[in-house]
Parts: C-alpha cells; sequence; structure tokens
C-alpha cells in the first residue's frame, strides 16, 4: 500500500496505520484533528472544509474542526471506515489530488515537529482492567499466598477499577510523586508523606466509540463496533500507598495521581491484520462472554529507563498484547452487562501486561520482586522503584510485512514530590 508520502519499513505511522490525533499549529490556530502519516500530520479539518472527506455525508456541524476526537468517535463503525478508505486514497501514491495540488499540500500537511499535540478525547469515564494472568497471579503470590495466588473469582469475571478521568495527562507531562498514608515495614501505625514506592505499569487502553444507552448492554460480538482506536497508557502507580489502602475496595491514592496516554490513537482497523488467538480461558467463560474469532492481538511492546546519569534510554521489558487472559471485546460486554451506559471517549484499559517470563513483566513491582530484586543499571545504579529524575517511556507496534503499525511512544519523568 504505497503513499506519496515515503516511509521507512520500521517508521510507526504508514499508510496502513494512519492513526488520529487533536493538534495545533506551532504558529497558532485552534485546535483540530489530523492523522499521522510519515513524520507529517495531516489536517482533517481542512479536507473536510474543502469538500475532500465527502465520506461523511451532510454533517451539521464540522467534525474534524474539533477540539477533541469526541464527535468523530460518536458516529460509529461505519463512519469510520469510510473515512479511513478517503484518506487512504486520498494518500495512495497514485492517487493525485494532494499528491499532484502543491498549493493544497503544502496547507494539508503538516510536519509533526511543527504541531502541538494534545489530549485526543474528552474522557467522561475510565476504567483499568486487571486481565493479565501473568500480572494477576505475580501480585497475587507476593501479597498472598503463592499456592493460591489468582482468587476464585479471577478466571470467570474480567476484573477492573474505575479510575480517575481528571488526572489522565498526555505524553510528556512531569510526573510528580504522590503524598499519602503507608505502613512502613519496620512500623505498627501509618505515616503520611511522599510514596517511595513509585511504579510504571505498562498497558494498553481503547477509546470507547458510540456506546450504548443506560439499560442496554453491548453484545460481545458486538463490542468491536464500539472500539473506536488504541493507545499506550501507563497508569502510574505507588505501591506503598496501594498495599496500605487496598482492601477492602481497592486503588484509590495510589493510582489517581495520574495516568499518562499516547497521543496518537491507532484505529481498530489498523490492527485488525495482527488479531490473534489468546490464552486459553477456562473454564470456558459464561456464555455473554463467549465472542466468536479471536480477538487477542500481536502487538509487541516495551518500556525504557533512562535515569539523569544515563545518556540513553535501557529496556527494561518486552512484552507482548497477546499474553493477555481477558480480551477487550469480554471487557467491554462485561463493563455494561449490568446496563452501565458507555459513551464516546470513555476510556477502557488492560491492566499491566506481563508475559511469562521475568523480561516481560510490565512492572517495578514484578521486575524487582516486591523490592527484594533490584534492577542493576549501566550506570551502576540499582533500582527497586522510581528515583527522581527518572525518565520512563513505553512504545510498542505490531509487524506486518515490511512495515509497522506503531502506537508511538508516551514519555513521563518524575519531577520531586507535589
Amino acid at each position: 500500500m504505497p503513499s506519496f508520502i515515503a516511509t521507512p519499513p520500521n517508521h510507526p505511522f504508514p499508510l496502513q496505520n494512519l492513526p488520529y490525533g487533536v493538534f495545533s499549529p506551532a504558529s497558532g490556530g485552534p485546535r483540530r484533528v489530523g492523522v499521522a502519516i510519515g513524520d507529517y500530520v495531516l489536517d482533517l479539518a481542512l479536507l473536510e472544509e474543502v469538500g475532500l472527506l465527502s465520506a461523511l455525508g451532510q454533517a451539521e456541524q464540522p467534525i474534524f474542526a474539533q477540539p477533541t476526537l469526541n464527535a468523530f468517535m460518536a458516529l460509529g463503525y461505519e463512519a469510520w471506515q469510510r473515512v479511513r478508505g478517503a484518506v487512504q486514497h486520498l494518500l495512495h501514491a497514485s492517487t493525485p489530488t494532494l499528491r499532484d495540488n502543491a498549493a493544497l499540500r503544502q496547507r494539508a500537511l503538516l510536519k509533526q515537529s511543527e504541531v502541538t499535540l494534545h489530549l485526543p478525547a474528552i474522557i467522561g469515564d475510565y476504567t483499568d482492567f486487571y486481565s493479565s494472568r501473568e500480572h494477576a497471579t505475580n501480585v497475587g503470590a507476593m501479597f498472598r499466598d503463592p499456592d493460591n495466588a489468582l482468587l476464585p473469582n479471577w478466571l470467570h469475571v474480567p476484573i477492573g477499577y474505575h479510575g480517575r478521568s481528571s488526572s489522565i495527562v498526555l505524553d510528556g507531562t512531569p510526573i510528580k510523586r504522590p503524598w499519602g498514608q503507608f505502613l512502613p515495614s519496620d512500623a505498627d501505625t501509618p505515616r503520611f508523606g511522599p510514596s517511595q514506592e513509585l511504579d510504571f505499569e505498562l498497558e494498553l487502553g481503547f477509546f470507547v466509540g458510540p456506546g450504548n444507552p443506560l439499560g442496554q448492554p453491548i453484545a460481545v460480538d458486538d463490542a468491536h463496533r464500539h472500539i473506536f482506536g488504541f493507545v499506550l497508557v501507563n497508569d502510574w502507580s505507588a505501591r506503598d500507598i496501594q498495599r496500605w489502602e487496598y482492601r477492602p475496595l481497592g486503588p484509590f491514592l495510589g493510582k489517581n495521581f495520574a495516568t499518562s496516554i499516547s497521543p496518537w490513537v491507532v484505529p481498530l482497523a489498523a490492527l485488525e491484520p495482527f488479531r490473534c488467538p489468546g490464552p486459553i480461558q477456562s473454564p470456558t467463560p459464561l456464555p455473554y462472554l463467549q465472542a466468536n474469532g479471536d480477538w487477542a492481538f500481536d502487538i509487541h511492546l516495551e518500556a525504557r529507563l533512562q535515569s539523569e546519569r544515563m545518556g540513553e534510554p535501557v529496556t527494561l521489558v518486552r512484552t507482548n498484547f497477546r499474553h493477555l487472559y481477558w480480551r477487550v471485546c469480554q471487557q467491554l460486554a462485561h463493563h455494561s452487562s449490568g446496563g452501565c451506559n458507555m459513551r464516546p471517549g470513555d476510556l477502557l484499559a488492560s491492566g499491566t501486561i506481563s508475559g511469562p517470563t521475568p523480561d516481560s513483566f510490565g512492572s517495578l513491582l514484578e521486575l524487582t520482586w516486591g523490592g527484594k530484586r533490584p534492577l542493576s543499571l549501566p550506570t551502576g545504579e540499582t533500582r527497586t522503584y522510581l528515583a527522581d529524575g527518572d525518565r520512563l517511556t513505553l512504545t510498542g507496534w505490531a509487524q506486518g510485512d515490511g512495515y509497522r503499525v506503531g502506537l508511538g511512544t508516551v514519555t513521563g519523568k518524575v519531577i520531586g514530590t507535589v
């Protein structure tokens, strides 16, 4: 699928990808929607204005001259497919519309280095799942009983908790170490202070499209029609605060201080070629969670750490999205199964993605086994948890034949305490 904008085989944003984002030109102007193609951003608001996105039909209001993707998300599956097809056609090497119109091309294609990216959506609600069997087993072994690491319900129900959407931040936003209550190992009473066990969590999340009315669940085989696209998610965690507070109701201050996401939303359609079988689910899920087809995805994921003394980052984690026990369609179907209404722009995250080997564990909690096995860095430094000045970057891609569909990166630097 050649484009007149050439991209090397390892570039994250070829014509097969076309992730959506919200940007504003560095030269000034309102926020609007675009897609990434190579090192450029294609201004969809401009294309809509000049009549090149007739696939949208006669919309009452502009869809892409908007400061968020919510209006486009709300249009639904068929509209997403039509727009994607129209944009791929315009960018194809054989299509002269943009390729041969220098004036229009100059207005419509901006270098990514010359725009500012913004949060892609108004995120009304945020839910974080706990979908990795390896992660849940590791945490259960550390905190409860190694012989009974999984609680009895885990193999029957996608476990999740309602997170805090107000503290979701964009790639590059500095992270402040939270304060909270925690119980030191040598104490009988808690203290209040800055977390000493700041951690990352390597996750993927997806944005909901049209959603469902209150009281009308989304069927598992219809769920993919409500999944707009995917972003990288770092759900930062204060493990000491979380350990003290999570019983009986789960995470609170240990998780609500920051969640970082990548700016480009990779559409489900771009990842369709990478669908694959996931782990065998035994016992068989209840009927409302039994989906037709394979809904795991072969997406390579990495986490990289760079301390202030390091000239370049070191890769701590290499894992894959296909390891998740509970798939995205099951997550969405379960979330709405009691009648909960999902809305355009809601974000559902996978939970920490861990694989079967120690180098595929998606958090420092697991990599250092609760701080008992410090990691050695190339500078001679060691880490059990994140230190001030540490920069943590997540990245990921699906590898095709001669091309890759990339999710970009999400980075956060720890800059001190709140």
